[in-house]
């Protein structure tokens, strides 16, 4: 989740560099094919094999919309209009959205108020680092998408965590696939605003690498990871961590202000995930050990 947690930390950044030179249709289409072209040199290194059956493939269909090319495509929508301080918030909510689907479901059941209490306390944190009321762009169409695309991972990762891991495929083959699809689904949306000249420089060139092979091929690996490791909501978790990690990055390295407020926030925001992450009690932890396997110990079906 550190991992995690240090590149995903900063997607609204290259987000914002790459907006300088392509429309949002091609910095979403763009991120997705070179997370996917990773993917896919690790599947090869590894010797993983893509998922065969179509049954399968629907579902990774389903994931790949919800988890990747809405989400992507809503982000890049929200930030021509959205301060990255509120875009940060906004994205923030995905954990308690991330709940309400769960309890919905019933996936969530019986949540532990320790466990409620450090989801509370997470976005709390989050909304004290970014000072929103300080920023423009609160209440707006872009802030709606940004919120929309929260939700979207909410879905996507519930989805994701019922319906593909632990079924005989390893999370890497899962991952790599669902990419493969997303990437599919936003070239079909190249007519609505995909066909404008790119205006390609050095910045635009290296915020979408780094995009695309970082924060989005490496980080939803990982994703997929802790979605098959420890269930979808703790998953979600990871985003309270995202601006500890960029506001921390911009104070050592760009010299941008931090003060007592941010500080606070910052603790705030680890106590509230250390208090999601806390161990459950041991009848639970051995129920869970009984249940299916991680995605990495796939079954043969999609390893070479």
């Amino acid at each position: 989740m550190g991992v995690l947690a240090l590149l995903w930390g900063s997607t609204f950044l290259w987000i914002e560099l790459a907006l300088t030179g392509l429309s949002p249709v091609q910095v979403t289409l763009a991120r997705c094919v070179l997370g996917t072209g990773t993917l896919l040199v690790l599947c090869l290194k590894t010797g993983q094999r893509l998922p065969r059956e179509r049954a399968v493939w629907g579902r990774v269909l389903v994931a790949a919309f919800w988890c990747n090319a809405f989400p992507f495509a809503m982000f890049s929508l929200g930030q021509r209009t959205v301060d990255s301080g509120v875009a940060g918030v906004l994205n923030a909510t995905t954990p308690l959205w991330s709940l309400l689907v769960g309890i919905a479901i019933g996936t969530e059941r019986g949540v532990r108020p320790v466990r409620l209490v450090g989801l509370l306390l997470g976005f709390g944190g989050v909304v004290l680092i970014f000072a929103p009321w300080q920023q423009d762009g609160i209440v707006s169409g872009g802030a709606l998408a940004i919120v929309a695309a929260a939700a979207g991972y909410a879905l996507a990762f519930a989805y994701m965590g019922r319906h593909l891991v632990g079924r005989g495929y390893a999370t890497l083959s899962l991952s790599t696939a669902q990419l493969l699809a997303a990437s599919g689904l936003t070239t079909l949306s190249l007519p609505a605003g995909g066909l404008t000249p790119p205006r390609i420089d050095l910045t635009v060139l290296v915020a979408v690498v780094v995009l695309g092979v970082f924060a989005t091929g490496v980080t939803f690996h990982l994703t997929y990871r802790i979605i098959a490791d420890e269930g979808a909501t703790d998953a979600a978790t990871v985003g309270y961590l995202l601006p500890v990690v960029s506001v921390g990055l911009g104070a050592l390295v760009l010299d941008e202000p931090f003060g007592l407020r941010i500080a606070l926030g910052m603790a705030v925001v680890l106590v509230g995930v250390g208090m999601t992450r806390r161990r459950k009690p041991a009848a639970e932890a051995t129920a869970r050990a009984e249940g299916p396997v991680t995605g990495e110990s796939a079954k043969g079906a999609g390893i070479a």
